[in-house]
């Protein structure tokens, strides 16, 4: 492998084996049609599936800056797939007819395909068997890359499809070690990225995205004005977080106009179609991921509070906001912030549910308001 194709796996430190494994892969040039990245949430299993399929499909030795390397790491190139489940039980039928439908057609701009396959374990019995076929005689030029947190959960058949690559759970220090050499800054606040972000390589991003700070910055401003907010503030306040959350897409909504300009030329009009749909899915995937990110932003803040406390020299996340943490420690008690803390994984509950997101915002506002004024 050269050193630039190297580099593109490199960021994946936190997972050594993971990392020296794909890179001798893709050196090899004798990859897997199927993988299965195993893990618990925050093991970096997708960032390390954005990267096989980087050096994958990278026509210059896994350069990192070509067109290609360039379109998979904006989540953009249209012969690399993700997909995630879209209902709140699993996976649509339809999303995996639109896969095995794409499955047999030619690359539009590579030499082959990647698709990821994310909360492979929600793939339900009749969709999973729909793809078992395709994984057991898969055409040229195709990987999968399926993520998953346990074997026990997922249909045997499928396991024994794919070359199995197990993570190891990264401690919340060891991952702000490895954001601290990648970006520079300091350890405090790179703990901060990775508990928001929920991993190392997303918690580089988060670093270097001012309008996802501003989010987490918005949502903290929030919940700090809510003690003294009335039913319009809360109101004002949950619209506020939608339009900061929603501020990146405009970027990403771009780019998808660009490439289908591009593309308009030389793919049918049902290619076309398809690709606008993935492209509304893509949208709402990061419009949704990008919810969860403020919300994990307010889950660690009330966990503050909660440790604040219980113990007025606890080790917050929080560093940079610990005036935040003491005024809310001091207008509620360890019942009221555990409560205000339920608020918080319920409005994560309701977003996987698909329940509105400003609506899920406004009922985890009011909620957090009234156990902060429980004392």
């Amino acid at each position: 492998m050269a050193p630039a194709q190297a580099s593109l796996l490199a960021k994946l430190d936190t997972q050594q084996r993971v990392r020296d494994f794909l890179t001798n892969v893709v050196a090899s040039g004798r990859a897997s049609h199927a993988y299965l990245f195993l893990g618990a949430p925050g093991a970096g299993k997708l960032d390390a599936a954005w990267a096989l399929a980087q050096a994958f499909l990278c026509e210059q030795d896994g350069c990192g800056s070509c067109d290609s390397c360039v379109r998979v790491a904006r989540h953009t190139h249209p012969d690399v797939h993700y997909y995630t489940p879209e209902s709140a039980t699993g996976y649509l039928i339809a999303q995996t007819r639109e896969l095995l439908d794409d499955v047999p057609l030619a690359p539009i701009r590579a030499k082959a395909k990647v698709y990821i396959i994310d909360r492979a374990e929600q793939l339900r019995a009749n969709t999973a068997n729909a793809l078992l076929k395709t994984l057991e005689e898969p055409p040229e030029g195709v990987m999968f890359i399926l993520l998953g947190t346990s074997t026990d959960v997922m249909l045997p058949t499928i396991v024994s499809r794919c070359q199995c690559v197990p993570f190891r759970l990264v401690s919340p220090v060891v991952a702000a070690q490895a954001v601290s050499r990648a970006t520079g800054q300091d350890i405090a606040r790179c703990r901060m990225a990775v508990a928001v972000a929920g991993s190392p390589t997303r918690g580089i991003e988060f670093l270097k995205s001012a309008e996802r700070q501003d989010a987490r910055r918005q949502m903290v401003r929030a919940i700090d004005s809510l003690i003294a907010a009335d039913e319009a503030d809360v109101l004002s306040r949950a619209k506020s977080l939608i339009v900061v959350v929603k501020a990146p897409l405009a970027e990403v909504k771009s780019t998808q106009e660009k490439v289908l300009e591009q593309n308009a030329d030389y793919l049918s009009r049902g290619a076309l179609k398809q690709l606008e749909d993935r492209n509304k899915r893509e949208l709402n995937a990061r419009e949704r991921s990008g919810i969860m990110e403020a919300l994990a932003s307010a889950r660690t803040l009330m966990r503050d509070v909660l440790l604040t406390l219980q113990d007025e020299a606890a080790d917050v996340v929080n560093e940079d906001v610990r005036d935040t943490i003491g005024r809310l420690a001091a207008a509620t008690n360890v019942a009221g912030a555990a409560r205000a803390l339920e608020a918080v994984v319920a409005a994560e509950r309701n977003i996987a549910r698909n329940v509105t997101p400003q609506l899920a915002i406004e009922v985890m506002l009011f909620d957090i308001r009234k156990a902060l004024k429980c004392r």
